[in-house]
Order: C-alpha cells, then structure tokens, then sequence
C-alpha cells in the first residue's frame, strides 16, 4: 500500500504540492503560536540594571483584584518604603540592602535618573572620574559620548533643562544617568519611596531560603532570578496579554488551517473519482482504497509537518521580534519555545490532517465504482445532511453572534463580535457548493453568456463544477472575511475611543512633553495672551476598592487629572470647582451601582498601587462604556512615575495666535499644536491592541493567499483534458483562457461579497455599540486594496496555470 501511494505521489504533484505547503505553514505558525503561550506563562526577563543583586525586594508588580480574578500590569512604578531597607539590612542573613532611587532624569530620552549607590545593582564600574558630589552627575559611557569629565552637561530633571558638572563615565548594562545619593532622595517625586531594594546574602546563604524568610509588608514581594525582571522592565508583570495574544493567535490559525487543509484535500480527492472508481472495479476493496489515500496524503504532510516544525522557531522569533519591536510586549521579555509548543503544534495538525482526509477517504472508498465514474464526469452538486445542519447552525450562529454584539458594551463588543468573521467563514466552507450554486442567478447566466460561447461555457463550468470551484471559494472569504473584519473593526474602536475621549474635553492648544511639564510651563501658558484657560492634564488608571467595583477588575477605570475648566461632560451632581486636594468626581452610574454620591468617600487604588481614601464632588457624565474617573491633577501627578503632568489643555478664541506667542525654547523637547494633538496623542495609546489585530490579520491573509493560488493551481492544471477538447473542437488558447478568467472573476468576486458579508457582521454590530449607528471607520482605500489584492491573487495564477495546462499538444491532453 505504502508503494502505490507513493508511485501516486509522481502523477499528482500539483496537488500534493498544496498540501504540503498547507500544512509546512499551518504547522509552523501553530509552533509559533504555542511560544507565544510559553513564553506567557513563563514570563522571563533577565535584569539588566539590578542583576548583581540576588533578590530584589520591590512592589508587587502586578494588581490581582480583591475579589475577581486575572491581573494586570501596574501602569505606574510601585515604590517601597525607604525604612525597609535598614530593617532588610539588620535581618539574619543579610550582607547588605542596597537601594535603587529613581529620579525622573534623562538626557532626551526615556528616564533613566538613580541614586549613586545603586550602580552596584549592575554593576556599573567606573572607567573615568569618580562618584559624584552634589550637583555632580555620573553618566553610562553612551550617553557621555565624547564629553570629557569636568565638563557641564544639560539633563531634565524633573521636566527642567539643569546644568550639572561629569563627575565620572561609567560602564554598565544599560544607559543611566547617575546623582548624588542625597540630591537623588530630594529629587525624587515620591519622597520617602524608593524604587528597588537589591538584597545581597551572607556568605553561605541560599538565596531562594533567605527571600522566603523575609519579612515583608503587604504589597511589597522579594523577587529572585529572571523574575527579577518584572521589578525593572513594565509590562513583564502579568502574563495576560500574551496568553490572550497566542490563544487568538493560534485559533485562528488552526481554524484556517483546518478549513484551507480540508478544502484542499477534498479536491485533491475528488479529482481522483476515475483513478478510485477503477481501482475499485479491478478488486480493491474500500478499505484498501480508503487506505491508500490516507496514506499518500499523511506522507506528504508528514514530510510537511517536520520542516514546519523547523520553521516554527524562525517563524516564533519573527513574529516575537515584531512583537517587541511595536511595543506590544518589553523587548528585555525572553522567547520560549521549548518542546511543548512544537509537540502541541503536531498533534494539532495531525489531527486536523487525519480527520479531514479521514472524511475525504471515507467518501471515495464507500461509492460504487459505476457511481464513481459517472460523477468523475459529471460531478454531482449536492451537499449532505449532516453538512447542511453543520452549516445552518454555523450561519445562525454568525447572526446571533452579530445580533448580540449590538447590545453589549463597547469594552465587550471586540471580544464577542470578533469571531464572527471565523463563523461566517466556517458556514460558507461547510456550504459552499450550495452557496456557488445560488450565486449563479439568471442574472449572473445572463451577464456570463451575454459574453459569447466562453462566457456560456463559463456559466455551465460553475454550475457543475460547483464542489471544486467551493474549494477556491473558502480561502478567498477567508482572507476577506479577516482582513476586512479585523482592519475596520480596529479602526471603527479606535475611531470611537478617540472621539469619546476628545470630545469630553477643551483644548484649542494642546502644550506636551514626554518627560513631564513643571508648573512653570503651566504658568508660562496661562500668563500668554489670549488665553483664557489652562489645565494640566494627567492620564493613569486605577480601580477603585471600597466599596468595591466588580465592573473594573483585571481592566482598569481610566483616571484623567485636571485643574481647570476643561471637561466637557454635564455635572449631574455637585461641582467640579470642588476638585482640588483628595477629590474625585465618578460617572452616575458607577455611583447609583455602588451607592454613593456626593459626600461619599470611596478607597481609590492607584497605578502605583497606593489606596487613597477621596471624597466624591461630583457626579459627572461621559460617553457611555468610555466613562474616566476624574481627580485633581496634582493628586493624580503624584502617583505617576514622573510625577508630573505631560500636557496642558489650553482654551483660547485665537488658537493661531496662541501658539505663535507661546516661547517654549527654555523647555526642550516641549511641544505646542493644535487640538488634533489631543486625539493622536490618546490614538498612540490604543495603538496595541490595532497592532495585534493588523498582525493577527496579516499572517492569516498571507496564509490564506498562498492557499488560494494553491487551489487554483491544482484545480486548474486537472483539467488539462478538457482544455485538450475544447481546443480539439476549436476553440483557440485565448478563448479557454477567458473562459477560466471569467469562472475565476465570478469565484473572486463572490469570494469578496461573501467575505464582506461575514466581516459585516462582526464590523457594523461593533460600530453600533461603539459609536452608535452602523457606519464602521476607516480608509475606504483598504476595501479597493483588498479587492486588488485578490485580483493579483487569482489573475495571475490563473494565466500562469493555464498555459502550463495547454502547454502541450491537445491531443497529448485527451489521451
């Protein structure tokens, strides 16, 4: 058995050959998908600055909701006492606590200010100079660069330019900017706090036994290893976003997979009616002839599977690199992929292989070798009853699922209306015979024969050859249905967002700085002529705890600070002026929900894990699902990493003069604009979760388009004998040819309408719970893209497969 299959193999090669890439890239991304996961749930970061400290004694790094479940990063630095680390240094066992003060420094950059004394953290040695004296820094040798020690050196400090004499040139794992021990405590922005404590044992001290024994307050965790990581990169803290990412990711993928593998095997199967039938009829029994199948296709997808298994660790770097690189997840995170993933990926496709080619198999040994013959030449257009309910449950399900979305919240609306995409995709690949079938109206077979005896012919092609024409159609909807629903669903939400965001707020100028604007910026502002108000503006999150809210556990309440006249939203209660000192104002449903008002004092948890007991001033509307709790921007500032504001909000009837009149040049890297600054400063803080979406969507469309022109070409190059006899009744190779364009236009087309249809269903419930009505946002250039992409796809293909299926002699075809 295993010799004929393999004998076969030589006489079906087109066929096989799209196999065989179906699953090298199925496999491959799975494998990749399965790092994704291991490298979630492992969550390993060597430290770079803090590596020479055995246990790093810090803020627990992650919030984990009293009474729900999941985690999420701390959006801000979690401090601990600086009294910590005189009790640390008296505990048995311990050589030493060293303590890491950050100062919200830099030189143009991203911050990176400390105290002296932590440059043993690294370690960091000293190649020039000595340790600095007060008003003296000490540089890492990159950001010296070719300034010599003596000299004055400008760095922000605390969002001002200062001057300071180099000390000393360091060397160490990454740039850092170095003060004073005492100047670096008086300029930090949480005084009495500090970042890190490095805790160093004494000679002949386990490490891991020590970190247990400490004893620690609430809040604060020993760390040790490469999850010393977490306590200096963000983001490293919960394995959430990943786990989420791969278990999307890998979904996906094996959904495409299954349907492009199951579409391609079945018309490698099909084409085979006569070969099948006669082997029947010369004595082979179906189980042998199921065998046989089974067998020729395992081999070529297990020679598939092992070189996509190989691949699946480039593929898992790429795709981890882009990752990295877009700021989705910290470059210093460490890829894994260790036997799991690979050994999930092949189980996952061998599953898949063997199921699909099971029931491919299945169908050719159990019909009757007469009955086989006939349908090799007329191949019948029916589907089973099995399959039909399949598919209906799949179909309504897509219009449940778009139904449902309308309804929820627009925090829930992409999690609930994303897989409709995948189910109306799944419902057409289950259907699609039928589906091609109906497509064929009297209007279409009219406009088809309107074109002469090739457009005739065309129209007759598709009605009989519908089962094979389907398995071109699957991975056409595919691509659409996921290029199309993921793209506009991510820019309908970010459209959303954004103008929920903007529109609840003044601002005709918009003053930022990445690093923090000191108050006299804020002054500067409000003294310029023409303005008539200014509000610093802070952005955070937090959650709040007592009473606590269920409706924000591992998602977190957005907090906005100002200390101005510039919300927008209508005051139900109370009164903003009233935002000053430890205050908020919270929407009136969060109120009514947990029986508050004004008056109220309600436990609010920062993102640098502080709970702060703040009394309620207002009750103060916003765009419904995008709701912000607002507070003081000074109070918010101080549990903010840099500890101050990054924008000013301006209000001005001559914006235009305005900004001519505003002299920033005393503030570098300062910048002053318009209003639209306001919008792409948030749209750049929704920027991760679209990035996801576009990568999700573009592997998936690369994947499926390889599986287009794969079926086509195979269904093509089968027809070599009909071509043969159409051109013995003379018909010239043009005419073929535009017959094939002309089936493969109709094919493309419904492939489109069919794909917008499933992505409609995902993309417009989304735009109602989002924005409230049914218009989604985005470039209408990526919907005429995408159609010239799928033109490219099947065009091309399509004349390539064609000449080398007339390449021969006509009479050579028949034969």
């Amino acid at each position: 058995m295993i010799r004929l299959a393999l004998s076969s193999l030589r006489f079906r090669t087109a066929a096989f050959l799209a196999i065989f890439v179906a699953v090298l890239l199925g496999s491959s991304l799975m494998a990749a998908a399965g790092g994704l996961l291991e490298t979630g749930l492992r969550l390993d970061a060597a430290p770079q600055r803090l590596a020479e400290a055995p246990i790093v004694v810090t803020g627990r790094p992650a919030y984990h909701p009293p009474n729900g479940s999941g985690s999420v990063a701390y959006p801000e630095r979690h401090a601990v006492s600086s009294a910590l680390s005189a009790e640390l240094a008296g505990t048995t066992g311990v050589a030493k606590a060293v303590e890491d003060v950050a100062v919200p420094a830099s030189m143009g950059g991203e911050l990176s200010g400390h105290g002296w004394a932590s440059a043993a953290l690294a370690p960091y040695r000293l190649i020039a100079g000595r340790a600095p004296a007060a008003g003296e820094v000490v540089l890492d040798r990159r950001l010296a660069g070719s300034t010599r020690v003596g000299s004055a050196v400008s760095v922000i400090v605390k969002g001002e330019s200062r001057r300071y004499v180099l000390a000393g040139v360091a060397e160490g794992a990454v740039e850092a900017i170095f003060f004073n021990d005492r100047e670096a405590r008086e300029l930090s922005p949480r005084p009495g706090l500090v970042d890190a404590i490095g805790v160093f044992p004494a000679a002949g001290v386990p490490v891991k036994g020590l970190a247990e024994q400490l004893d620690l307050p609430t809040g604060v965790v020993a760390l040790t290893g490469d999850d010393r990581g977490a306590a200096e990169f963000a983001g490293i803290a919960t394995s959430l976003p990943l786990i989420i990412l791969s278990g999307v990711f890998g979904g996906m993928v094996g959904v495409v997979m299954a349907l492009v593998v199951s579409a391609t095997i079945g018309l490698s199967v099909r084409q085979r009616r006569r070969e099948l039938a006669l082997l029947r009829a010369s004595g082979a029994t179906p189980e042998q002839v199921r065998k046989m199948v089974v067998t020729e296709t395992m081999l070529v997808a297990s020679v598939a599977l092992v070189l996509g298994l190989l691949l699946g660790r480039t593929a898992g770097d790429w795709i981890f690199g882009m990752l990295t690189g877009g700021g989705i997840v910290p470059a210093a995170l460490r890829f894994d992929q260790g036997v799991l993933p690979f050994a999930g990926s092949a189980l996952l496709t061998l599953v898949i292989l063997r199921v699909t080619v099971g029931i491919a198999a299945g169908r050719a040994a159990r019909i009757r070798p007469i009955q086989a013959l006939a349908e090799a030449a007329v191949p019948p257009v029916t589907v089973g009853r099995v399959r039909t309910v399949i598919g209906a449950v799949f179909a309504v399900g897509t219009v449940g699922i778009g139904v449902s979305t309308i309804f929820m919240s627009p925090a829930d609306a992409a999690a609930i209306g994303g897989p409709a995409v995948l189910t109306g995709s799944i419902a057409v690949a289950v259907l699609g015979p039928l589906v091609v079938r109906a497509a064929l109206t009297p209007r279409v077979t009219s406009f088809l024969s309107s074109r002469g005896s090739t457009g005739a012919l065309a129209a007759i092609n598709l009605r009989v050859r519908a089962v094979q024409f389907a398995a071109i159609l699957v991975p056409i909807v595919l691509a659409s249905a996921i290029a199309l629903g993921n793209i506009y669903a991510q820019t309908t939400q970010q459209k959303a967002a954004v103008e929920a965001y903007t529109d609840n707020l003044y601002g005709d100028v918009v003053v930022s700085r990445a690093g923090g604007l000191p108050a006299e910026v804020v002054e500067q502002v409000r003294r310029t002529e023409g303005v008539s108000a200014a509000s610093e503006l802070v952005r955070s999150q937090g959650w709040i705890e007592e009473p606590y809210d269920s409706s924000h556990t591992s998602d977190p309440w957005p907090l906005l600070g100002v200390n101005g006249p510039v919300y927008k939203g209508k005051v139900k209660a109370g009164s903003l002026d009233d935002l000053t000192g430890e205050t908020v104002a919270v929407p009136p449903g969060v109120a009514r929900r947990l029986k508050v008002g004004v008056g109220s004092v309600i436990g609010l948890r920062f993102g640098d894990d502080a709970l702060v007991k703040v009394r309620v001033v207002a009750l103060a509307e916003g765009t419904s699902g995008y709701e912000s709790l607002l507070l003081p921007s000074a109070l918010l500032a101080a549990h903010t990493s840099s500890g101050l504001p990054t924008q000013v909000l301006v209000r001005t009837s001559t914006p235009e003069a305005v900004i001519a009149g505003l002299d920033l040049g005393k503030w570098p890297g300062a910048t002053v604009g318009s209003r639209d600054v306001l919008g792409a400063d948030f749209d750049t803080g929704l920027g991760v979760d679209a990035w996801i979406a576009y990568l999700l969507a573009g592997i998936a469309i690369a994947y499926t388009a390889i599986a287009s022109i794969n079926t086509i070409a195979v269904a093509v190059l089968d027809r070599r004998r009909e071509f043969g006899l159409q051109r013995l009744t003379g018909s010239t190779r043009r005419q073929v040819l535009r017959m094939l364009y002309l089936e493969h236009l109709v094919i493309a087309a419904l492939g489109l309408a069919l794909g917008l249809i499933a992505a409609a269903f995902s993309v417009l419930p989304i735009a109602i719970a989002t924005r409230g009505w049914p218009i989604p946002s985005g470039p209408w250039w990526i919907l005429v893209g995408w159609v010239g992409v799928v033109l490219l796809l099947v065009l091309p293909t399509t004349a390539i497969t064609s000449r080398l299926a007339m390449k021969g002699k006509p009479i050579d075809a028949v034969v």
